[in-house]
């Protein structure tokens, strides 16, 4: 009971109040050590031999690196919280219900999209594209008004998992330690997780664990999705056809389960190419264009995200009820 309480006044907080950029965030934290630790072991790795085509010495730094981030992360949190009880078990739990209140991104997901939505509804396309190009990873400068909706569409739904539901599937597991042990996880394959030169070797771990660690969370994040586009009255039916035929459109095993959902529940069509730093990279298509994409689909997948969340909450509740 304990612990659901925490996730259910951590839920509530972050509705009422989003994230607290007065403090520093303990993500924050997390990258700062993911960025020292990459250049230490990098130096220790050595530079890439012309007799090591595959990376080998990159790859067990970055795996070593993974083991590290992760331990550190999960033994700091669990050691605080075991202190601040031996103070008070209450002091304790008003620490985990503010870092669980810290780790969640709803509220921050919608109040940077909604920045978007403004823009658009004045016609601001350039200001548009700049409030887009702070919540996406591709180029924004050239997007087109549909562009840059479908954009922002497409990171709600995607960090509807990543930034919502995995934290409180691992918060309802564990509590705030294994949320944070997700938040780095989650952080290191943002930081690292690229098929570039410099992190194909070096950050195959961090992605590759990032998958692993979204698999389940990804898969009931796409379950509750439909459900919330039934309770929200948009095309379920639709939304469940688009998840069963597109769900794996996408590099990550991960990233189209909900993009997938959200797709069919708006009547949509969803991702396609796109560039990033200036290169054209080809991609399959989500959803089917019954109509176009318009910026009120933001407040929509935004509304989409919180039912989602909330059904998490409580399916979350009824699970550790029966179980725990």
């Amino acid at each position: 009971m304990r612990i659901t309480v925490i996730c259910f006044l951590a839920f509530l907080l972050d509705l009422l109040w989003g994230d607290p950029v007065w403090l520093y965030h303990p993500v924050r934290v997390i990258g700062l050590l993911i960025t020292g630790l990459e250049k230490i072991l990098r130096k220790a790795a050595g530079r890439q031999e012309s007799g090591d085509p595959e990376g080998r010495k990159l790859k067990i730094a970055g795996s070593i690196l993974w083991v590290m981030v992760c331990g550190l992360t999960l033994g700091v949190a669990a050691g605080i919280l075991i202190l601040a009880g031996k103070v008070h078990p209450a002091f304790a739990s008003a620490i985990e219900v503010f870092w669980c209140y810290q780790l969640l991104a709803a509220a921050s997901l919608r109040k940077e999209s909604m920045k978007v939505y403004e823009k658009l509804k004045e016609g601001d396309l350039p200001g548009a594209r700049y409030a887009v190009s702070m919540i996406v990873g591709r180029d924004t400068e050239d997007l087109t008004e549909e562009g840059v909706t479908k954009a922002a569409v497409e990171t709600i739904a995607e960090n509807t998992s990543d930034g919502v539901i995995a934290p409180l599937f691992y918060m309802l597991i564990g509590g705030a330690p294994l949320a944070f042990l997700y938040k780095a996880v989650n952080t290191m394959d943002s930081m690292l997780g690229y098929k570039n030169e410099r992190y194909l070797y070096f950050g195959r771990a961090a992605a590759k664990m990032d998958d692993v660690f979204n698999y389940i969370p990804a898969r009931i994040s796409a379950a509750l999705m439909i459900a919330a586009a039934f309770i929200c009255r948009f095309n379920a039916r639709k939304a469940w056809q688009i998840y069963r035929r597109d769900r794996h459109n996408h590099a990550s095993p991960n990233a189209a389960q909900t993009e997938a959902v959200c797709a069919g529940a708006l009547e949509v069509q969803l991702a396609g190419n796109a560039y990033y730093f200036g290169k054209l990279y080809e991609k399959p298509t989500i959803g089917d264009p019954v109509r176009g994409v318009c910026p009120g689909d933001i407040p929509r997948t935004c509304t989409l995200m919180y039912v989602t969340a909330v059904l998490m909450l409580v399916v979350g509740a009824g699970v550790r009820m029966l179980f725990v």
